[in-house]
Order: structure tokens, then C-alpha cells, then sequence
């Protein structure tokens, strides 16, 4: 059904549970294809060992580039990008294919809905793998109360390939990765894509063990004031803030189809200020 798309960086023991979980909670049958920096951890044996599909670079390559090499091995209609800490509800994907069917066309974008110890869906099941509470989490999940949301929680993140080739994948100038998920959206847009949608049954439990992002400079962890966010700005002359809050209308219930953004004196003065934001890069970056 989905070619499973995971960057990993010496975390076997997630990558482990990540994998166990995709295979123990999935309704179909899915491509798993790793993409393994460094890995001298044992990650390539196991995954040799399993039959399991990987690319491999000796060093950090990162996320956009890790994710973009591992894609070619891609023999699925669908692209699902995931991180090796996450741990896949039951039936996480039998909510996407419902809501594939219901789309009809390739022209969307449509992510998970991620539970963390503390965030917006807080559910405490453990804050790592040492202290995991998978019956709590297989228990309680059901419960928690979400809606479907505009936007998107970047990861676990599903495109159709014919776009994801299109657009050429990740833009791996965003190394290791920060920002290089609002500038898929943005390149999505650019291609005519206005479903950004957020599912609120399909479920995973984020650990948050930064993936690939280990042992990176500090300063380029997140979007806002970041690296990422810089490139970000100097590539599309508005901010990652601007594009979710005007184009994608992230964090808000799910409404539909999404349009052009509305031109009120509010948009044009937060594009004044990336504009001057914008400059103000150029002469310094």
C-alpha cells in the first residue's frame, strides 16, 4: 500500500519499536525502507537480517537527503515520510486509505496526529523507550478527544510519489532538516495542492528522541529564528509563520478545501514584515 519512508541515526532500539509497531498495527501490507546514517550501532545487520530495504550513508546525511535516497527504492504509489521514534496506533493507516478513497486525486497532503508525554494530545505512556507503557497507550488511546485539523503535524506525512517526484522531495539545503517540511507544503501549494489535512484517528506516540538531529548545533533545532526559517524566508520572500497562519491555516479545525489567502489589512501588515525581514536577511545571511 505506502512505501514507509524512515531516516534513522544510530537509534536502534527505536527504530526497532517503530518497525514492530508498523508491523503489528498496520490493517495493510506496507514497503518499510530505512535510510541509515552512520548505523554503526548494528542498525544495517538488523535490517539485513529482517529483509528490510535501506540506503546508507556513512555520515549524517540528514533528513532531506536520507529521506529523498531512500524514496528511490520506492515501489508504492504513496509516499509516507516517519521518524524512528514513533510508534504506530492500531489501524493508523486504515484512516488514511478511508480518507484517500474519499479524496479521488493525487493532489493532497495529509499527516498524522502525533501523542506526546506534553503536547497539544498529552498522554503520558512514557518518555522513552526504557520506561514505554505500550498497554496504557493501546488502552487509552481512543480516548483522547481531537478533531481534524488544517495544516499539518509534519510527520507521519503522506503524498502521492507521481508529486513527491515532481516537486523533487525535500529541498536538502534545509540540512538537517528543520524547515524543510513547510517548504514541501510550500512547493505542494505551488503544484495546486489546497487539501493540507491532518487526521486525528491516525495516531502515533512520539517519543521525540530528535531522530536525525543528534549531536547538530543547538541554533538550527527550530523553525522560528532558526537556520531553516532563514533559508526559508530568503527562498519564498514570506516566513514559515506567514505561510501556515495565511495559506495552510494550521492548528485550526479541518473546513475543507483550502483558497487563496484572504488580503486583509492584517495579511498585508505581516507581509510588510517579511519583507522588510526579508531584506534584512539579504544584506546580513
Amino acid at each position: 500500500m505506502f512505501s514507509i519512508i524512515i531516516p534513522t541515526l544510530n537509534n536502534l532500539n527505536y527504530l526497532k519499536l517503530c518497525i514492530s509497531s508498523i508491523r503489528k498495527n498496520s490493517k495493510f501490507n506496507h514497503e518499510i525502507i530505512i535510510h541509515v546514517n552512520v548505523g554503526n550501532d548494528g542498525t544495517i545487520e538488523f535490517l539485513k537480517s529482517n529483509n528490510i530495504q535501506y540506503t546508507y550513508t556513512k555520515v549524517n546525511a540528514g533528513i532531506c537527503e536520507g529521506v529523498n535516497l531512500a524514496s528511490k527504492l520506492s515501489s508504492k504509489e504513496y509516499i509516507l515520510y516517519a521518524h524512528d521514534d514513533f510508534y504506530f496506533c492500531p489501524n493508523w493507516d486504515k484512516y488514511l486509505f478511508d480518507e484517500l478513497t474519499k479524496i479521488g486525486h493525487n493532489k493532497f497532503y495529509l499527516s498524522g496526529t502525533m501523542i506526546e508525554t506534553l503536547g497539544e494530545i498529552s498522554l503520558n505512556c512514557g518518555g522513552s523507550i526504557e520506561n514505554f507503557n505500550e498497554n496504557k497507550l493501546l488502552r487509552e488511546y481512543k480516548n483522547l478527544n481531537f478533531k481534524d485539523f488544517q495544516g499539518s503535524t509534519w510527520a507521519p506525512h503522506l503524498v502521492h510519489k507521481h508529486l513527491w517526484n515532481k516537486i523533487g522531495g525535500f529541498s536538502e539545503e534545509y540540512f538537517p532538516g528543520t524547515g524543510s517540511d513547510p517548504d514541501l507544503n510550500k512547493k505542494l501549494w505551488d503544484e495546486g495542492v489546497r487539501i493540507f489535512k491532518g487526521l486525528k484517528s491516525c495516531l502515533v506516540y512520539h517519543f521525540g528522541s530528535t531522530v536525525t538531529r543528534k549531536n547538530i548545533d543547538k541554533s538550527l533545532k527550530t523553525e522560528s529564528g532558526s537556520k531553516g526559517a532563514k533559508i526559508f524566508l530568503l527562498k519564498w520572500g514570506i516566513s514559515i509563520k506567514f505561510f501556515k497562519k495565511y495559506y495552510l491555516k494550521s492548528n485550526t479545525p479541518y473546513k475543507g478545501v483550502l483558497t487563496e489567502p484572504r488580503k486583509n489589512l492584517l495579511y498585508l501588515l505581516s507581509l510588510i514584515k517579511c519583507k522588510m525581514l526579508y531584506i534584512y536577511y539579504k544584506i546580513v545571511f
